[in-house]
């Protein structure tokens, strides 16, 4: 079973340790990707309803815990490939955001602009229930009148991403 790297408040390597057993003031890492298409529109994947932590919602298009052996750029490539079977692209590395909560972990954001079908994509069923392309005023507007559907961090990225 692979290891979690645990960092301390300045995102510096400190231990490692298995994923059930991170307490809740430990520190770890994500990888993260955003994906949007020429017109605008971001790619969401709705998380598995048999994931332990918020079944069933939607959120970023590629997200994963960075493993002992790994650093954020190999994680987010690595997760791309699993979890909507991505490869063969760039990324450009965004920013690094840190999260305080139930979760305690530092997120490296990266982001993608690509023009393909969803039948392009090919889903990991044990991590993503489906994805689906939003129209940034769709999403928008889902967001305020049902935001339990999405990931509580979903309106802060998509504002992130719109401001950079």
């Amino acid at each position: 079973m692979k290891k979690t790297i645990i960092v301390d408040e300045n995102d510096k390597r400190i231990g490692l340790k298995i994923r059930r057993d991170i307490k809740q003031e430990e520190i770890y890492r994500v990888s993260a990707l955003w994906i949007e298409n020429s017109k605008g529109d971001v790619l969401l994947a709705q998380r598995s309803f048999d994931k332990k932590n918020n079944p069933g919602q939607w959120g970023t298009a590629v997200a994963g815990t960075v493993e002992e052996d790994e650093d954020y750029d190999l994680n987010i490539y690595k997760e791309a490939e699993e979890e909507i079977g991505l490869k063969g692209e760039k990324f450009e590395k965004s920013f690094k955001l840190r999260r305080i909560g139930k979760h305690n972990f530092f997120c490296q954001w990266y982001f993608l602009k690509i023009d393909k079908e969803l039948e392009y994509f090919t889903i990991q069923q044990e991590e993503v229930e489906k994805i689906k392309w939003f129209k940034k005023t769709e999403l928008e507007k889902e967001l305020e009148l049902n935001p339990d559907k999405f990931l509580a961090s979903t309106s802060d990225i998509l504002n992130k991403f719109r401001n950079s």
